[in-house]
């Protein structure tokens, strides 16, 4: 840096130097780099912004909260404060301030790129697709053509069912360049959602030659060969709950009403109101039913092919371990006769066909034991499994009874529930308890 720009903006140096030392996690380093900065200048909204994000980084979050919003005090219409502010409060679902902090800062700056990716990003959080591509077609208009807007928009589109001028985008990607791997995926997903998957024929293929031994793309050719893949590829799920799991709880329990695991917490302690039990919890997530169980006598273990889904689980400190492998691999790797309790709670309809997993359910129970899971339901005039356009299985109740009473269950008990809501409306499901015979 100049001596001239040096002498105009005295502080600049030392919040360079506090950025680099932030982003080398050198946090004792940056706060004495800022109370540098602050002997100078001692109301600059610069120094409370980055003292907000050191504290951040620290895990003090109600520190962050007051120097961004002395950060936005000080300066009201700086943006940069404000953003930041916004993009805290989006992290700690704090959604609707988030969202109005958002929209102020784009009207502040509405040709800045750094914002517009920001308040994206809050959108998406926020779960409000529709501001999301309110404000990617404003960005389209200030970068027209940019492949990243384009991509984001096409997969919002589609996300808000607008199909025919998602596969536009989509088909305009690939017009400019046909090997646009997340633009043949994309326009791949936007043919299933449709109910249409064998639209997808030539994309798919198109992505067997770039990805000949992709387990992914080759679930989506059984799909656009018309035929219903008997379970789908962990790889796809991992990814899919990566993506969703700082914000699964937030919108799954809040959003759609999920009461899951509440329900069977309940059941579980009614039987077992001492705590002396082990449990499986088969694609616990974020840990959802542990938090209900609370601490047991016992271990409850958690299985989740997500390792951030694990992380988000952990924090809740109930399990004693958790594994990140696939449910089916999980079941037939454990010894017989482990666990009092198993629950596959909205596991089902991600990983489709259940005959292994009932066996494998039946052995590694105690005498005893209890199963409890839930599937989506599948018409009873129809095909046993069925594979929905949102992408997730549903199961007849006829044939999950016939394969709990093969697989050995003693008793089988199902209950006809809304899982969650969707869309606006309620998803019809099932809950079971298949109980294990007595020694």
């Amino acid at each position: 840096m100049n001596t001239t720009a040096a002498q105009a903006d005295p502080i600049r140096p030392y919040l360079e130097t506090a950025r680099t030392q932030m982003g080398q996690g050198q946090l004792r380093e940056a706060a004495l780099t800022l109370n540098e900065a602050q002997k100078i200048a001692p109301g600059d909204a610069r120094i409370f912004m980055l003292a907000g994000l050191m504290a951040e980084k620290s895990g003090n979050v109600k520190g962050a909260f007051e120097m961004l919003r002395k950060s936005v005090a000080t300066a009201p219409g700086w943006s940069p404060g404000l953003l930041e502010l916004a993009l805290l409060l989006a992290r700690q679902n704090q959604f609707a301030e988030a969202l109005e902090k958002a929209e102020e800062v784009a009207r502040l700056e509405p040709k800045n790129p750094l914002v517009l990716a920001g308040v994206v990003d809050i959108a998406h959080r926020a779960g409000h697709t529709e501001m999301a591509v309110r404000h990617l077609r404003r960005g389209l208009e200030l970068v027209p053509g940019d492949p990243q807007l384009r991509r984001l928009l096409a997969r919002d589109l589609s996300t808000l069912g607008q199909y025919d001028e998602a596969l536009q985008v989509w088909g305009g990607l690939l017009a400019q360049d046909p090997h646009d791997r997340e633009a043949l995926f994309g326009r791949v997903n936007t043919c299933v959602a449709m109910g249409r998957p064998t639209d997808a024929a030539a994309d798919t293929a198109t992505l067997a030659q770039l990805l000949p031994d992709d387990p992914v793309v080759a679930y989506y050719g059984q799909l656009a060969s018309g035929e219903t893949p008997a379970h789908q590829p962990v790889e796809l799920n991992r990814a899919l709950f990566d993506g969703m799991a700082e914000l699964y709880d937030q919108h799954v329990v809040r959003g759609l009403g999920y009461r899951l695991p509440k329900i069977v917490a309940d059941k579980i302690l009614q039987r077992y109101p001492q705590k002396h039990l082990n449990v499986l919890d088969l694609g616990c997530g974020t840990g959802l039913l542990g938090v209900c169980l609370g601490r047991l006598d016992g271990f409850l273990i958690g299985v989740e092919v997500s390792q951030k889904m694990i992380e988000q689980a952990a924090r809740h400190k109930v399990y004693d371990r958790f594994h990140t492998v696939d449910l089916n691999e999980a079941l037939a790797a454990t010894p017989e006769a482990q666990y009092e309790v198993l629950a596959a709670l909205d596991v089902f309809i991600y990983t489709g066909e259940l005959s292994r997993a009932m066996a494998d359910a039946h052995r590694i129970l105690q005498p005893a034991g209890d199963f409890y899971f839930s599937c989506e339901l599948a018409p009873e005039e129809g095909a046993d499994l069925i594979l929905q356009p949102n992408g997730r299985y549903a199961h007849k109740r006829s044939h999950v009874a016939r394969l709990c009473r093969e697989a050995g269950f003693e008793s089988v008990e199902i209950e006809e529930l809304d899982l969650r809501r969707e869309a606006g409306a309620a998803v019809r499901g099932i809950l079971v308890r298949a109980h294990k015979a007595p020694a």
